[in-house]
């Protein structure tokens, strides 16, 4: 096996792994409320979650064409230039993601994609390596407006359901609305799935355009459609139950009309941006969907502390992504030009190995899962804590040594919340 095949390997595996933090990643952004109101069991939720994702990794292709074709420009690069570039990137798009996990921070996979690739793009090539005009139309664009739109519509929407619902009993408003979240959130998990397996996609496609595997104006191979699918969705699966706290019980508390609303809205602006290609944050969209239900609710709580560390963590996302991905391209460029490509390759992944089971190891002294999601929010230890004194914290709710178990399916009364020891 020749070596530039081994680093190919290397680079489709890393972009895989990203797929797969991708997805418990953004697990909040569909199944956060129908799980924090107990339309869905928390497991029944990432499961139907994860099965939807797979469909819609097949349904549209126009956000990997995106990402393939209008960030890079391909024409100041040689094969071995992008494929360092696309490895690195890569690298700085899961450091950013599994940090944000483990603070259960909902910032967006997205843009931390995208950060690493810009920031390698401009280590490598300089700042005219990125194509600036694509990035600016098609990434940040939609991340300014989309969630002020989403915030706007589901604030619309929360106010017209409890108007329309004001003469309904409490009892079967609520079932009623159980059963509406479980159809929205399934249709969010389906546009999420339309979205953003599709980076992925369309980074695995750079990889092979720098491998000289395929030409750029090529169609994507079935075979990279289906892995990417595959990985978003076990990443799905596995729930990241940090993100899904903060969103559901962090930001508002959230009733089965608003979650119903929030995943509504969601829904549409998602479907629409993968239709036009745009490459849009899901985690923007949910948020801002989450954050107009409380607006719109009449007396609702909005936690404006938690949402300003979400804005902040969203600015800071695309530089901090971008210095990670520069930084390992130039570890793996010296490196390599004193070692081989190969060495240089295998040092930065050595590195994003070590970084993960850092951050693992971490995550697990006080972890957050299907049991203890929905724990009561602590505002005096979680709303009070700002971004830059939290980078050792994880979110906080957790009892130690107890878990609450949720046993309410969609048309059950009020959820039920039953005390295990040791869970």
């Amino acid at each position: 096996m020749t070596p530039e095949l081994i680093i190919l390997g290397i680079v489709v595996i890393t972009a895989l792994v990203f797929d797969f933090t991708n997805g418990f990643h953004d697990t909040g952004n569909a199944m956060a409320t129908s799980i924090a109101t107990g339309a869905l069991k928390p497991k029944v939720a990432v499961g139907l979650s994860a099965v939807l994702n797979l469909v819609g990794a097949f349904l549209s292709i126009e956000v990997a064409k995106t990402v393939g074709r209008e960030v890079v420009n391909l024409e100041m690069t040689d094969g071995h230039g992008l494929m360092l570039i696309v490895f690195t990137g890569l690298v700085g798009g899961i450091v950013w993601n599994l940090l944000t996990w483990l603070l259960g921070l909902p910032s967006s996979s997205s843009h931390a994609l995208f950060g690493g690739l810009i920031g390698a793009t401009i280590a490598g090539l300089g700042v005219s390596g990125v194509l600036w005009t694509g990035v600016v139309a098609k990434v940040i664009v939609p991340a300014l407006v989309a969630p002020v739109i989403a915030a706007l519509v589901s604030t619309v929407g929360t106010v017209l359901i409890y108007r329309m619902t004001a003469r309904v009993g409490d009892r079967q408003k609520t079932r009623g609305f159980r059963w509406g979240q479980v159809g929205t959130a399934s249709l969010v998990s389906l546009a999420h799935g339309t979205n953003d397996a599709q980076k992925t996609m369309g980074v695995i496609f750079l990889a092979l355009v720098a491998a000289s595997a395929i030409e750029p104006t090529a169609d994507i191979p079935f075979w990279v459609k289906f892995t990417c699918a595959v990985a978003i969705a076990l990443g799905t699966y596995l729930g990241g139950w940090r993100i899904i706290r903060t969103l559901g019980k962090g930001l508002v508390e959230i009733d089965s009309p608003q979650g119903m609303a929030a995943e509504g809205a969601s829904a549409a602006i998602i479907l629409t941006s993968s239709h036009f290609g745009m490459a849009l944050s899901t985690t923007h969209v949910a948020t801002g969907s989450i954050l107009g239900t409380g607006l719109g609710r009449k007396g609702a709580e909005v936690r404006w502390s938690v949402a300003g560390r979400m804005v902040l963590a969203w600015l800071i996302t695309i530089p901090a992504a971008a210095v990670v991905g520069a930084a390992c391209w130039l570890i793996g460029h010296f490196v390599g030009a004193a070692t081989t490509e190969l060495t240089g390759v295998g040092v930065v992944f050595a590195i994003l190995v070590a970084l993960s089971t850092l951050m693992y190891v971490r995550s697990r002294r006080e972890p957050v899962h299907a049991g203890n999601v929905n724990e009561e929010w602590e505002p005096e230890v979680e709303d009070l804590a700002p971004i830059t004194g939290v980078i050792s914290q994880v979110p906080a709710g957790v009892v130690a040594g107890e878990a609450s178990t949720h046993l309410d399916l969609p048309g059950d009364d009020a959820p039920d919340h039953r005390r295990t020891p040791g869970a």
